[in-house]
């Protein structure tokens, strides 16, 4: 497959796996994990980072949202010119700035120092996240993407089940950067892969219209087949970032469960989640995005009624609800990222991706922002009005299940339309 054929691929192809697609499945995995660890992996240090670098506890709020509005900002602001470029030149580019700025992390000695370092990171990373997304959408046709972001979003399972148990062991024994190095030295080896094998996917640059970056951004922004998208993106963020930040205080002092057994909850989780995301991307490829998005949203809806009133709730059944809840996440976040990844104009996708990676990190920080201001901590460590949080998520569910519905209809028109004559199949042909 070359990269003048990479659109062509996009929009047909056979349901099997090429040689070279698995390489790419493999190597952006690989990607993923080492974006959702750095993101992870600053939060569970913060009882290591505090003393060591002699801050606070407020100014260690202020390092770790750094890292999510600056990712928000470089995305808005990559938008522009993301379609202006091969993307797997444009992927190096800002894989190599996150490496930098990770391995700034673990040379940090003080608060400033640190901050610098996790606003660096965030610049590159935002674009990363959508520089893949833009990279599958060339390269798969919509009848494997679902499999595709099956694979790929196993990096956040994976990342709960070794990344942060091995970071933390590394942290115990060698200080709180040793796990940045780590994530460094595997972005090395991801690097080479890319630049090794990695062939161009530059075919979109025969179909971008001639804009500056600015007018090409606010054409983005503007086009109102692509708002719907934005706004259900935007939801999805809120609901996913509502509960994830006090998830640990309400385990431990509404429901009982110990900081011992809390790791026990991750890694099974973890484990459950790094089984069934494959398994539901094939589900979404083979029965369709929507319905497998609608199931996830049902078994969200139900799940999290239950999960935010729990109380005094043994460790084995709480693992069974903490289960069945990630599955209905990770259905949502599988389908709706293949699903949406149809939506853009082969012209438009890196500017969509990188507008979708920015609200993304905007939404979760603004989510986080107001999930604090609703909940309260009591004398003993309980939490109240966390079930609020959890009547919120249901909402933003129900009404981005609405608007996926939009989603998938324009998709569907879209493809009924799409013919062989078709610009896609014009591009893919040989002269």
């Amino acid at each position: 497959m070359t990269g003048s054929s990479s659109l062509q691929a996009a929009e047909t192809g056979g349901t099997g796996f090429s040689g070279y697609q698995k390489f790419v499945v493999a190597v952006l995995a690989f990607l993923q994990f080492t974006i959702v660890l750095d993101f992870m992996l600053l939060a569970p240090l913060g009882a290591l980072v505090v003393p060591a670098l002699h801050i606070t506890p407020g100014q260690f709020g202020d390092v770790v949202s750094a890292y999510a509005f600056a990712a928000g900002v470089s995305g808005l602001l990559a938008a522009g010119f993301a379609d202006r470029f091969d993307r797997k030149k444009l992927l190096l580019v800002f894989y190599g700035g996150f490496m930098l700025g990770t391995l700034l992390c673990g040379l940090a000695h003080n608060y400033m120092s640190l901050l610098i370092a996790r606003s660096v990171t965030g610049l590159f990373a935002g674009v990363v996240g959508a520089a893949s997304m833009a990279i599958v959408t060339d390269l798969f046709p919509l009848s494997m993407r679902g499999r595709v972001m099956g694979f790929i979003q196993t990096a956040f399972a994976a990342s709960s089940v070794l990344g942060l148990p091995m970071s933390l062991f590394l942290s115990s024994h060698w200080g709180w950067n040793a796990p940045f190095f780590l994530i460094v030295t595997v972005c090395t080896v991801v690097g080479g892969a890319i630049i090794g094998r990695l062939r161009p996917v530059n075919a979109h640059l025969a179909l971008r219209q001639d804009k500056n970056p600015l007018h090409h951004l606010l054409h983005t922004l503007s086009s109102r087949s692509y708002l719907i998208g934005f706004v259900a993106t935007a939801l999805l963020s809120i609901g996913g970032f509502l509960l994830m930040p006090y998830s640990t205080l309400f385990l431990v002092h509404n429901v009982g469960i110990s900081v011992d057994q809390l790791t026990l909850v991750y890694l099974v989780t973890g484990l459950i989640s790094a089984v069934t995301g494959p398994l539901i991307g094939r589900a979404s490829d083979k029965f369709g995005k929507y319905r497998v998005f609608a199931f996830g949203c049902v078994v969200t809806i139900v799940m999290v009624v239950i999960y935010t009133r729990l109380s005094n709730l043994a460790l084995w059944p709480l693992i069974g609800v903490s289960a069945l809840l990630q599955l209905g996440i990770f259905s949502r976040i599988i389908s709706s990222s293949a699903l949406m990844s149809a939506l853009p104009k082969p012209s438009d996708r890196g500017a969509y991706m990188s507008i979708s990676s920015s609200l993304q990190q905007v939404s979760g920080g603004l989510a986080a922002v107001l999930g604090g201001l609703v909940v309260v901590q009591i004398g003993d460590g309980r939490l109240l009005h966390f079930d609020v949080l959890g009547d919120v998520l249901v909402c933003t569910t129900l009404i981005s299940l609405t608007l996926m519905y939009f989603v998938n209809r324009r998709v569907a028109g879209a493809a009924a339309m799409s013919a062989p004559q078709g610009l896609e199949s014009k591009v893919g042909q040989k002269p």
